[in-house]
């Protein structure tokens, strides 16, 4: 357990850094942008595998009994939380978390403009019933926690960075919640080759990690696990 909660800790100090902005602003100038995001995306993963690593490493304290149900819930929802993760790295997005440049925000922010923090939070809620374990619910609430704090977070950094007239104009068309803006008219969705790309790319990973993936990186085989109990 106590090195589930060193990595746990890390894990979050490391991903406090883009919302302290003079710490961000130091290292994109000593290092530039594209090696910074390169180095972090690096070392944010390195840190996820320590983290999940060290999940299954701790002691299991179960907290509630295993069902056939608790599977179907990722299995539903990882193909959305792919999408908003992929499209919302590969399209700009001067409103929140992106890895592609860009003055105009591209259109997947059309249902929500911090996409790629939705997909983060529905990947973790979605994970917490078959996961009925206390590290499990640990992980994934906390995953849950620090992506509705990074809403409010990003916004603030977005408004400062882009001054309150142009964030005001660009987020106007947009929503925190998924599909408020286009339900209430302030957003059209005019999907792009890139939302096609984000689409068919989100569809094969699922694929992968249904065939073979999740096993090779996580331990679990979501559907042995589900047919074991069916």
């Amino acid at each position: 357990m106590s090195e589930f909660g060193l990595a746990l800790a890390a894990f979050l100090a490391a991903h406090s850094v883009p919302a302290a902005p003079s710490l961000r602003a130091r290292l994109v100038e000593s290092l530039g942008r594209r090696a910074y995001l390169a180095a972090y995306s690096v070392l944010s993963l390195a840190l996820l595998a320590w983290l999940v690593a060290a999940a299954r490493r701790a002691d299991t304290v179960s907290l509630w009994q295993p069902a056939a149900w608790q599977w179907y819930v990722p299995l539903a929802v990882m193909p959305a939380a792919l999408f908003l993760v992929v499209s919302g790295l590969l399209e700009p997005n001067p409103l929140s978390v992106a890895l592609r440049p860009g003055d105009e925000p591209g259109p997947v922010t059309a249902i929500t403009r911090h996409p790629v923090l939705w997909g983060f939070l529905l990947w973790a809620a979605s994970h917490v019933p078959p996961n009925g374990d206390l590290v499990a619910v640990v992980l994934f609430g906390t995953m849950v926690a620090f992506s509705l704090v990074g809403f409010a977070l990003l916004d603030a950094k977005a408004r400062r960075r882009l001054g309150p007239a142009r964030w005001q104009a660009l987020s106007r068309a947009t929503s925190v919640l998924p599909f408020v803006a286009l339900l209430s008219g302030r957003a059209t969705l005019a999907p792009s080759r890139g939302s096609l790309i984000a689409f068919a790319s989100a569809l094969a990973l699922c694929a992968w990690f249904l065939a073979q993936g999740h096993a090779l990186l996580i331990g679990p085989d979501p559907l042995a696990s589900l047919q074991a109990l069916d």
